[in-house]
């Protein structure tokens, strides 16, 4: 019997979409890779990525864009996360779920099992931080964000 690969506890209750105004100002990396196999870099936020357990993973992603598309067609994609001094790479092999009915932000959203991790931490420094991000107004962001993080627990 294989033994899935799990992020851990601290990534996992990071993901967990609660507390999202400590969250608004960290965005991670998605990375796919395209048709014409060039690696594709996203951005994603603690309002579209979702830990349901250390194994299983919910993102929802803008329909029609090229991550979504590389996705559709590929079933992988690599979460880059920078978490309690330590870069997290969190290889996904995802599957699309069904539209949500009346979705007030529709997005395409898959469920995804973590297939590998490691941890990336440096002997001499603290990783703090990868991208930071400033939200134009964040009341509207984070209540997009709760709305969209409800959906992908459906």
């Amino acid at each position: 019997m294989t033994q899935r690969a799990l992020i851990s506890e601290g990534l996992c209750q990071w993901l967990n979409g609660r507390e999202l105004e400590s969250k608004q100002h960290v965005a991670m990396m998605l990375l796919t890779v395209t048709e014409d196999l060039w690696p594709h870099t996203a951005m994603v936020s603690a309002g579209e990525v979702l830990a349901l357990t250390r194994s299983t993973i919910r993102i929802a992603l803008w329909p029609g864009t090229v991550t979504t598309g590389n996705i559709l067609r590929s079933g992988q994609a690599t979460l880059v996360a920078i978490h309690e001094g330590a870069a997290h790479y969190v290889r996904l092999a995802l599957r699309a779920l069904p539209d949500v009915q009346d979705s007030r932000h529709p997005r395409q959203r898959f469920s995804a099992e973590v297939v590998a991790v490691r941890e990336d931490r440096a002997k001499y420094a603290d990783i703090l931080s990868a991208v930071t991000i400033r939200l134009h107004n964040s009341n509207d962001v984070l209540e997009r964000w709760r709305e969209t993080l409800l959906e992908l627990r459906q």
